[in-house]
């Protein structure tokens, strides 16, 4: 049985049956979102449009006024258009609902810090276009304009691919398909405001990769991030350079980069696709999510005919817990997101509650290594962390398959390292057969070496090289 709790701006919220063991407030979105429809009955249908010839539809439905529970109209769509914002992308939202709805959805993206950050990075920093909200007709919405392409899995000749997270940076070295070279190297990048610093310590990454290959044919890179055609759209790994040195060297960083390689072909796409992809490759199989738990959380989709989408896949900034008073994320100023669950912020959150003794002045990558010493001497204490993780990640892909069709999970990343990563899955797995059994999902988790080296080694496949015979 399921016990109502405190609402969120009227959207009433649900006490999950498997409660976090260290956090005991926490109110899945799908609870919520289930709850909500089973009142719902008043049609809405938007659009999001990233570029002209280019949106995804989506149809929900809200309460009718008059109902207790139509005070939560607003909530439920601000949240649901969020979720959808960072995982589609958009930079309009043609709406067809109640004019109230569209009215203050109007006024939330330019009237409040969480709304204008989202309009702010979808409309100038990612489809540099004007966002916009707009109010129509169910019959005047864009149609529907999905574009696919396959990605990667080419191993011919010798290659270079490399990973860039926010606390380490990974590199390999793959000649007709065999990895000859991997190194992973600490750094720091978003402390460092040159951006000739950024190039620099790439340009070393992929220069001690080339030292063990006869020649380099490609480079694949895969990076935290949104990237469109090489171009850095928007990056964490960047946010201490200043704007308008971003713009004029970080933005086209990759272009420069590709130039110093004399020109071969050089591709970088966002880290979570090429999660995604190795995951695709490593099961042999489509229908593919890829979640990586490092310094933040990347994700990629895979669909089921194997190819990778436009959309964005931003699940770091997605909502996944309704609970107004959930952990806030630093750059947005949003709560409940999912960087705050399935990343290092996540695991170095918990630890005030789960009462090891770590020093809370040290860096996320240490206080992570200081959980998973813990977990390795069988702490209890460390393991309530995990098992906090786990709870988390069941609930959320529920939530997720309300927008994504994946039959396959695939979990890498530097949290997932050690015993505590086979506890995530343990109890994600739990919440998913007592909670959800009708999904059926497949999760993965490859060995130690491919979840922290898989994304550099698959990334190594993007570019399309004409290798010497």
């Amino acid at each position: 049985m399921y016990f109502p709790e405190e609402s969120n701006s009227g959207l009433q919220l649900i006490r999950p049956r498997i409660l976090p063991t260290l956090d005991r407030h926490f109110r899945p979105a799908i609870l919520a979102n289930r709850a909500f429809a089973a009142q719902a009955t008043v049609p809405v249908d938007v659009a999001l449009e990233r570029a002209p010839g280019s949106a995804s539809r989506f149809h929900t439905r809200v309460v009718p006024h008059g109902q207790p529970e139509a005070r939560g109209n607003f909530r439920y769509i601000e949240r649901w258009l969020k979720f959808l914002l960072w995982s589609r992308g958009a930079c309009k939202i043609h709406f067809s609902g109640p004019a109230d709805i569209a009215d203050q959805l109007q006024r939330y993206f330019r009237d409040t810090g969480t709304g204008r950050f989202d309009a702010d990075i979808m409309g100038a920093k990612i489809y540099e276009r004007a966002f916009e909200v707009i109010p129509c007709e169910a019959e005047q919405l864009p149609v529907e304009s999905e574009r696919t392409a396959p990605l990667g899995k080419h191993w011919d000749g010798c290659r270079i691919g490399f990973d860039l997270g926010a606390s380490d940076r990974k590199v390999a070295a793959v000649q007709d398909g065999k990895t000859v070279f991997s190194e992973e190297v600490v750094w720091d990048p978003r402390a460092h405001s040159d951006p000739q610093w950024h190039f620099d310590q790439i340009m070393d990454s992929l220069r001690r990769a080339a030292a063990h290959l006869p020649r380099v044919d490609g480079i694949g890179g895969s990076a935290a991030g949104v990237y469109v055609n090489n171009q850095v759209k928007v990056a964490s790994l960047f946010r201490g350079v200043p704007e308008h040195l971003f713009q004029s060297r970080i933005k086209n960083l990759f272009i420069e980069l590709r130039k110093a390689w004399n020109g071969i072909p050089f591709d970088v796409v966002n880290d979570g696709e090429v999660t995604a992809l190795a995951g695709a490759m490593s099961l042999n199989d489509s229908g593919v999510l890829g979640v990586a738990m490092g310094s933040s959380q990347a994700a990629g989709f895979v669909n089921p005919e194997g190819n990778i989408t436009s959309w964005l896949n931003e699940l770091a900034f997605a909502p996944i817990d309704y609970n107004p008073a959930a952990p806030v994320d630093e750059w947005s100023g949003d709560y409940g997101c999912g960087v705050q669950y399935f990343s290092q912020q996540g695991v170095g959150r918990l630890i005030p509650a789960s009462g090891l003794k770590i020093d809370l002045g040290l860096g996320l990558p240490e206080k992570l290594l200081a959980v998973q010493q813990a977990m390795a001497a069988g702490d209890e204490r460390a393991e309530a962390i995990y098992e906090t993780i786990g709870v988390y990640l069941g609930y959320t892909l529920a939530h997720y398959a309300e927008f994504y069709s994946f039959r396959n999970l695939l979990l890498l990343g530097r949290v997932t390292t050690g015993g505590g990563g086979g506890l995530i899955v343990q109890r994600a797995e739990a919440v998913l057969r007592e909670e959800f059994p009708e999904l059926a999902i497949r999760i993965h988790m490859p060995d130690e070496k491919e979840k922290r080296h898989g994304q550099a080694m698959a990334a190594a496949s993007l570019p399309v090289t004409t290798s010497p015979a």
